[in-house]
């Protein structure tokens, strides 16, 4: 091999396109610029513009929301759990959490809780703990024999809801109801 026989792979250098070169090339006249003006300029063109008037991403309110502290559940059915203990993944009876789940294949990946759903039924008697549970589901397991326990922490009832204000006005009412007739008999 010789200096002079040096020469790149078959594809390595890409010729550029020959601009301006006439009608017959394609690529006549304006190069594929377009006409004249802002667009064609380099650095200058806007984009939404819609001369002058708000543009309609502006105009439009913004949606959506997306929660911060957020949990990813990943969710069991009771069709998975069965599935597990007929193909024997799982032992009738025992005892599950998030982990024992996902050494036993029933689920991928360990998020930041588990969520018990209905679908499906299931027959054998097993304990699991879940963080949340649906009811139809938390049943079903019970009716089989076994057992959810809920990790999530109990909700308290609101105090400021609508139901609980109505009955302190109610119970204010009527102890003002009942002072006036007291008042009124002595």
């Amino acid at each position: 091999m010789r200096l002079n026989e040096i020469k790149d792979n078959s594809g390595a250098h890409k010729l550029s396109r020959r601009l301006g070169r006439g009608i017959g090339s394609g690529r006549g006249k304006t190069c594929g610029r377009g006409g004249k003006g802002q667009t064609a300029r380099t650095g200058v063109r806007i984009k939404g513009f819609e001369g002058g008037q708000m543009p309609i991403h502006r105009r439009l309110p913004k949606r959506g929301f997306t929660k911060p502290n957020q949990m990813d559940l990943v969710e069991v059915t009771l069709r998975m759990l069965q599935q597990a203990v007929d193909s024997g993944k799982i032992k009738a009876g025992a005892s599950l959490n998030a982990q024992g789940l996902k050494d036993a294949h029933v689920i991928p990946q360990v998020r930041d809780g588990i969520k018990l759903l209905g679908g499906g039924e299931i027959k054998a008697a097993v304990t699991i703990e879940v963080f949340a549970a649906t009811k139809g589901a938390a049943e079903a397991v019970k009716k089989a024999g076994g057992n959810v326990v809920e990790l999530r922490p109990a909700r308290a009832e609101p105090t400021n809801s609508f139901a609980a204000r109505r009955e302190k006005a109610r119970a204010t009412a009527a102890k003002a109801a009942e002072a006036k007739a007291n008042s009124g008999k002595k």
